[in-house]
């Protein structure tokens, strides 16, 4: 070991080292291959004990002589930041904060080295400085330009940056003030100095319809128009592909097959069916996936554009998808009345729910019935009121008040008469509604038999902009999640979990779909909060207990509190090779297996599971999956977050027409500055600022989690219920200030001031014990 720890040192330091991943730094070192396990275990204890670092990618470099390690940095919206250190075998490490003054010049995203300063505590997280800037996340930015002083400046989007952006002479691009614009920045601000940028594209006036959308698209580096080359190779396999030609494939074209989907949806990639063996009473459960691998051969042109994109990416009124059209809503969208190719999961369950025999195919189907959510939760609503109720209520907080069936002895089904279709004309074929039935039931119990096991539901509902006849935002909802979208949810959940069952029982590496259980210690605070607001929690690594709780929440006001405070203390789900279960889920082996059209997991998945079907066996490269699997990670948070962000700035938008609108609201974060509240029925969250509380003068108990006031003794807790007005919206910074309803200025005596304009919070003040 020690001659292998001197060539890897030695390797590391010297000053031609580009960073490198452990397997091609090995092979580099003409070391023979039986001492990959001892370099591996050498590297290892390297990162360890902080004499390697562990960078972006995976790479290794040199750790700095004073103690530093190697993280992603983000900056907060209060001026300070926290740098995340690469994980250690698998391992997150602590986050260190890093003080506004010590940060350098990095910004959000950027790989930084930082020393630690001040060790982590049970009490206190690691603080340090930033030494070194070592890749910057982007040099590309959106925001507004305006001129101050004869002075060109760029306010850029969010809370990136604290100061605005010099910009120079602007006049080649031809910007305007409140115009947007993309700016390539030449020099990053720091605390003691502006940065300094140059606008490289306008994109029209602040406001103006789509630019909104381009502004995040550009802000995020998202993809628009396919290579050429790839929309070629499209058009080739369109032209080749039959509907005729089934060769090698299993033939379900005469199969009682539907889909579920919203009733926006361009790409169908799922579609299920649900019987009863007749001799053995089982269940049969079949799940069709677009059999996208059939179209897109591997190391072509629409294979590296659609790895490099790794997910489609749906934004409000806009979708930005992972194939190109003729591919993702043509020859692999099952849809209605038409023969596609598919990836078949054909599972067994006893009436106890007992997995029986589970068969994987190449198949080919033809989708008999295209249905919407609403149109199956109508026909269930139907059903229910023709005296065919689901068996028994749904526990509470489950994410739906639907019922859920005991186990049966035998799953009967009785047909029953086509009701009224959701348009008031003929309802769907006499065969579809007994299937209608059984899916139910069926969903029922999978679902049932997962929470039995120890799975969670934490429902944070989705926000749905409503649109009027100009395309203009008119208003905004949540998501509705019933029994329609239960039952679709339901079926590719046992189609993943088949399949990554499958691979593990034969020691295929693949990837898999990971969500780690979360820290202790985070677990223990959860605890914590949940007992100050009255809901005990005796051992909070216990599951059952969690969903106690979250039960007990689910029709409470703090219901979206507790929910997004479990949240905080899980870790990231991910795509990675290595085993590990899906805690949120309580799956021991998952991966995403049932959506190719819009995640490149799952496609790699498919493929793996073709070469099963035609040869009987399957292989891959670990590492190469690791590093795919870190990839399509990431470019899934890239298009989370646009997606939320372009959405905020809507709802922000549609609100900044509304100032002085009341709303009720539920508070969901307290802090030393004031309160956070979420309107009950409007997808907005905004701040209180604790300077509008004029009533009185208010201190934040932090074990409380509360404001209360000294003189009057009134308290604004999480979880309380508040009306709250709409009292300014910051459009470049994404915040919302709300105030009280029934906001009172002091009285002379008290010596009260007059109410301030809600702004951005100061700098947090010291917290009382």
């Amino acid at each position: 070991m020690a001659e292998i720890l001197a060539k890897v040192l030695h390797a590391v330091t010297a000053k031609s080292y580009v960073p490198l991943k452990a397997k091609p730094l090995f092979k580099r070192l003409n070391l023979p291959e039986s001492d990959y396990p001892e370099f591996r275990k050498t590297v290892r204890e390297l990162v360890r004990t902080g004499r390697l670092a562990l960078a972006k990618n995976n790479t290794l470099r040199a750790a700095d002589a004073h103690g530093t390690v190697a993280g992603v940095y983000r900056r907060s919206a209060a001026g300070h930041g926290f740098v995340r250190p690469q994980a250690v075998d698998g391992a997150p490490q602590p986050e260190i904060y890093i003080r506004e003054d010590k940060a350098l010049d990095a910004a959000t995203g950027d790989e930084v080295m930082a020393r630690v300063t001040r060790a982590a505590t049970r009490l206190k997280d690691a603080a340090g400085e930033v030494v070194r800037v070592l890749e910057r996340a982007t040099r590309t930015f959106v925001g507004t330009y305006f001129e101050r002083d004869r002075v060109a400046l760029v306010r850029v989007d969010g809370n990136l940056f604290a100061h605005s952006i010099a910009v120079g002479d602007p006049g080649a691009k031809g910007a305007k003030p409140q115009d947007k614009v993309v700016i390539e920045m030449l020099r990053f601000p720091a605390p003691d100095a502006r940065g300094e940028g140059v606008v490289a594209e306008v994109l029209g006036p602040n406001g103006a319809p789509g630019v909104d959308t381009l502004s995040v698209i550009r802000a995020f580096g998202l993809p628009e128009a396919f290579p050429e080359s790839a929309l070629a190779e499209a058009r080739q396999v369109a032209s080749q592909f039959s509907e005729t030609d089934l060769h090698g494939r299993t033939d379900f074209t005469d199969e009682l097959v539907v889909t579920i989907d919203p009733p926006d949806a361009k790409d169908y990639d799922d579609a299920v069916s649900v019987t009863i063996d007749p001799k053995t009473k089982h269940w049969v459960l079949t799940v069709h996936i677009a059999d996208v691998a059939a179209f897109v051969k591997p190391g072509g042109a629409l294979d590296v554009e659609a790895r490099k994109r790794a997910t489609s990416v749906y934004l409000p009124q806009k979708v930005i998808p992972m194939f190109p059209e003729l591919i993702s809503n043509g020859l692999a969208s099952l849809q209605e009345g038409k023969v596609r190719y598919v990836k078949t999961v054909r599972m067994e369950f006893t009436p106890g729910l007992q997995k029986g025999h589970v068969e994987f195919f190449n198949g080919a189907i033809r989708n008999r019935k295209r249905f919407t959510y609403d149109e199956v939760q109508a026909l269930l609503d139907e059903l229910a009121g023709k005296g065919n109720p689901p068996p028994g209520p749904l526990p509470a907080g489950r994410g739906s008040s639907e019922a859920a069936p005991s186990e049966l002895d035998s799953p009967a089904v009785s047909d029953v008469s086509s009701p009224p279709s959701p348009e008031g004309g003929v309802g769907p074929a006499p065969d579809l509604l007994p299937m209608i039935r059984r899916m139910r039931d069926l969903a029922l119990l999978l679902r049932k038999k997962r929470f039995k096991r120890g799975a969670l539901e934490l429902t944070m509902p989705e926000a749905v902009l409503e649109y009027d006849a100009d395309g203009r935002v008119s208003g905004a909802h949540f998501a509705e999640h019933n029994l329609s979208h239960q039952i679709v949810e339901e079926f590719m959940l046992a189609a993943n979990e088949a399949v990554a069952e499958h691979f593990t029982a034969h020691e295929v590496s693949f990837l898999r779909r990971v969500h780690p259980a979360p820290n202790e210690d985070k677990l223990e605070a959860f605890a914590q909060f949940a007992a100050i607001l009255g809901h005990p929690i005796k051992r909070p690594q216990d599951r059952y207990e969690l969903q106690r709780v979250l039960d007990a929440t689910a029709d409470k006001p703090e219901r979206a509190a507790f929910h997004f405070a479990l949240l905080r203390s899980f870790k990231q789900a991910t795509y990675s090779p290595v085993p590990d279960e899906h805690y949120a889920l309580a799956s021991h082996h998952y991966c995403h297996f049932t959506s190719p059209i819009r995640r490149y997991p799952d496609l790699q998945v498919h493929r793996l599971l073709d070469k099963w079907v035609r040869t009987g066996s399957a292989s891959a490269n670990t590492e190469e999956l690791a590093a795919l699997g870190e990839h399509c990670s990431k470019m899934e948070r890239r298009a989370e977050t646009a997606e939320r962000e372009l959405v905020k700035t809507r709802i922000l938008s549609y609100l900044s027409g509304r100032l002085g609108e009341q709303l009720d609201a539920v508070i969901t974060g307290v802090a030393d500055y004031g309160f956070f509240a979420q309107a009950e029925r409007f997808p907005a969250e905004g701040l209180v600022h604790i300077s509008s509380l004029v009533d009185d003068y208010y201190w934040f108990d932090e074990s409380a989690h509360s404001l209360e006031g000294r003189r009057t003794h009134r308290r604004f807790r999480l979880g309380d219920r508040v009306r709250v007005v709409v009292a300014r919206v910051d459009l470049p910074r994404r915040m919302l200030d709300l105030r009280l309803a029934d906001a009172r200025p002091k009285t002379e005596d008290d010596g009260g001031d007059a109410l301030p304009t809600p702004g951005r919070p100061p700098r947090p003040r010291k917290r009382r014990k």
